[in-house]
């Protein structure tokens, strides 16, 4: 889930190494931080190697004889008329969410559905979603989460990889959906259907070392690739958040996630085992810092978790001291500020590559005057290990920085259908007797403060994170050259401001011979097979890539992204009326640009529904117009947007009496 990666070309000197905070691995500084690793060989003390050891001993007792489906059916038995989840005023039961689950449990077993059959599932974030998965886990198969904001040709390798043979939809979503050869079962047009099936719990088939879902990150080869967790992973995660969080039936929870980020996997079945409740926001309240904070004061919510940049958000805004909230639980990205006193909840920091099953590393954040420091990313969870090594994978000594490795319950089966990239990344472990015991190799720079806390310091290799998506450069440069005016390219990430982890992709391009490269087209040949938080959002031209003395990409020499140096496909068109000139301007100030054209589009721009709140917020305080999220993404440009506050602006004057207006010319 959390890669706590700051990539970009920020100076090597950003952080001091040897503090506790981020050390920006690429360009210049990857090369310092990689040489730390391979020189960090002076031998472990007798006290380092006590201590280290002290520090993995994580062993607790936890059941594997049971799996999500009889957990929740338990809860169904014992509390079936409490609340399991709610959205927009609709609610389901456990008795009702277990019911619907156990009738498409039914029909997919009809459908051949069994243990370590893969089934995908398309739906919206919605009740009906959770119905969907935990009715395959009921199935005995193991679902596959498709993003439908995904181009065709990337929903497309997915179905083939995974051979899925049914994919769970909804009406909705079915023009939109890749050629494919699964059987379709919609849950709304197919509703008759499913209500003629049995109501009853379905006769358990998995079992622990079953998979339970498989989730798709970004591959450096040009797909991406899947990674299977089984039960008895999934399992290891629930109990711990259950003990660390002492969470109840009495708790109130919330899902924002895509079911396509595996932060969604944490924020349904730690609860839904239990008995707690899970709600959902709509959309627009769950990526607008002020309408979430709000949302979550009026339902009550007592856990959440935020991916850290609404996190960050959400921590800076005025909090009642009287507050439902027990726990906000962060992750995604790198956080860079610590709570203030006041508020009323606990901030909890969390790490985990999605190989290791959501969370790796989780501690509390404690309120701190004029840090010295960025907050640390915890210690290991329950039955979890982890090892900081050096390049012969030694354990390096207690504040040198090394390579972070996992091992214990929570590790995935390794990546589908690649036992190649499998056995790459999941060592055999060096410090186990277990047979076939394993490491996963994160490519994480990391190092153990003086009590036992983990400080995250960067990349080895260039792999960024962008909002919480983790992102292969190579991936994105697969898809660029297949271009026909790209000879040549390399993609980094760059931060938007000094002070912020902000960050953005830039692809510098060298056209190929007799060709004009055009920005427009090289996005829609990458929004084509690659999802839009992939997207470059500026390009820069380049005669050559600039080259090491070993032929590799010298990524430190890459020039600095400005204005001057962007590639556009014409000038920028100038603002034709004050309302374009001033939202023109607050969609500079957002992107921290110089300029916008009228025409220019606010995603292609390299905005995101976080940074669209903000322009929403500003329009409102200059303008006094109410725009939704869903207003801007329906008008991205200035001139759309303009037009549309415009629109606003007038029935405002037509709804008002004659008196009004004359006070408001007064």
């Amino acid at each position: 889930m959390v890669g706590h990666d700051l990539e970009g070309s920020a100076p090597e000197h950003s952080r001091d190494p040897m503090s506790s905070g981020p050390l920006v691995a690429t360009g210049a500084a990857a090369t310092t931080a990689s040489e730390r690793v391979r020189v960090g060989a002076s031998l472990l003390t007798d006290i380092d190697q006590r201590q280290l050891e002290a520090w993995n001993d994580t062993q607790q007792p936890y059941s594997r004889d049971e799996c999500v489906p009889q957990l929740v059916a338990q809860r169904a038995a014992t509390q079936p008329d409490a609340v399991a989840l709610e959205a927009d005023d609709r609610t389901l039961t456990y008795r009702e969410l277990n019911r619907r689950a156990n009738q498409l449990a039914h029909y997919l077993r009809a459908l051949g559905v069994g243990p370590d059959m893969f089934v995908a599932v398309c739906m919206e974030r919605s009740l009906d979603m959770v119905v969907a998965l935990l009715g395959v886990l009921k199935a005995g198969g193991a679902y596959v989460p498709l993003d439908i904001s995904y181009p065709p040709v990337r929903l497309a390798f997915m179905l083939e990889d995974t051979q899925s043979r049914v994919l769970v939809t909804q009406q909705s979503q079915l023009a939109r959906l890749p050629a494919h050869i699964a059987q379709v079962v919609c849950l709304d047009t197919d509703a008759a259907v499913l209500a003629a099936q049995s109501m009853g719990d379905p006769m358990p088939v998995a079992s622990a070392a079953d998979l339970a879902y498989v989730i798709y990150t970004s591959g450096s080869t040009g797909q991406p690739k899947g990674v299977q967790i089984t039960h008895a992973s999934l399992l290891n995660l629930i109990f711990w958040h259950q003990q660390a969080f002492a969470v109840t039936a009495a708790d109130r929870a919330t899902q924002l996630a895509s079911p396509a980020f595996d932060a969604a996997v944490w924020e349904l079945w730690p609860y839904l085992t239990i008995g707690a409740s899970v709600h959902l926001p709509d959309e627009d309240t769950r990526v607008a810092p002020v309408r979430l904070r709000d949302w979550l004061l009026e339902q009550q919510i007592t856990i959440t978790f935020l991916p850290t940049a609404i996190a960050e958000a959400i921590i800076a805004l005025a909090w009642p001291r009287q507050a439902a909230l027990r726990y906000l639980l962060t992750g995604a990205d790198t956080l860079h500020y610590y709570p203030s006193p006041d508020l009323p909840f606990r901030l909890v920091n969390n790490y985990g590559p999605t190989e290791n099953t959501v969370v790796t590393t989780s501690g509390p954040v404690l309120p701190r005057i004029q840090p010295d420091a960025l907050p640390s990313i915890g210690r290991p969870i329950a039955n979890t290990q982890v090892y900081i090594l050096d390049a012969q994978l030694r354990r390096v000594p207690i504040g040198d920085i090394g390579e972070l490795y996992i091992g214990g319950a929570s590790l995935s089966r390794g990546y589908l259908n690649r036992p190649d990239l499998t056995a790459e990344r999941f060592i055999r472990h060096p410090f186990s007797d277990v047979p076939g015991a394993q490491l996963y190799r994160t490519g994480d720079l990391a190092r153990f403060l003086q009590d036992g806390r983990i400080a995250f310091l960067g990349r080895v290799d260039t792999q960024i994170k962008i909002r919480g998506y983790r992102i292969e450069p190579d991936e994105i440069v697969s898809v660029l050259n297949s271009h026909p005016a790209v000879e040549a390219s390399v993609v980094t990430a760059t931060a938007t401001t000094e002070s912020t982890g902000d960050k953005i992709l830039v692809a510098y391009i060298v056209p190929a011979s007799g060709t004009q490269a055009s920005v427009t087209a090289l996005q829609e040949h990458l929004r084509a097979r690659l999802p839009d938080y992939m997207i470059p959002v500026a390009f820069v031209k380049l005669e050559a890539l600039p080259l090491t003395s070993n032929g590799k990409v010298d990524r430190a020499a890459l020039p600095a992204l400005n204005a001057a140096n962007i590639l556009r496909d014409a000038a920028p068109a100038t603002p034709r009326t004050p309302i374009e000139e001033r939202i023109a301007e607050i969609v500079a100030t957002t992107l921290r640009l110089k300029q916008v054209g009228v025409d220019d589009n606010f995603f292609l721009l390299g905005g995101h529904s976080l940074l669209g709140t903000q322009v929403i917020a500003r329009i409102a305080d200059t303008l006094g117009v109410d725009l939704s999220l869903q207003a801007l993404f329906e008008s991205p440009t200035v001139a759309e947007l303009s037009r549309e506050v415009e629109r606003l602006i007038l029935a405002k004057l037509d709804a008002m009496s004659d008196d009004e207006i004359q006070h408001l010319r007064l």
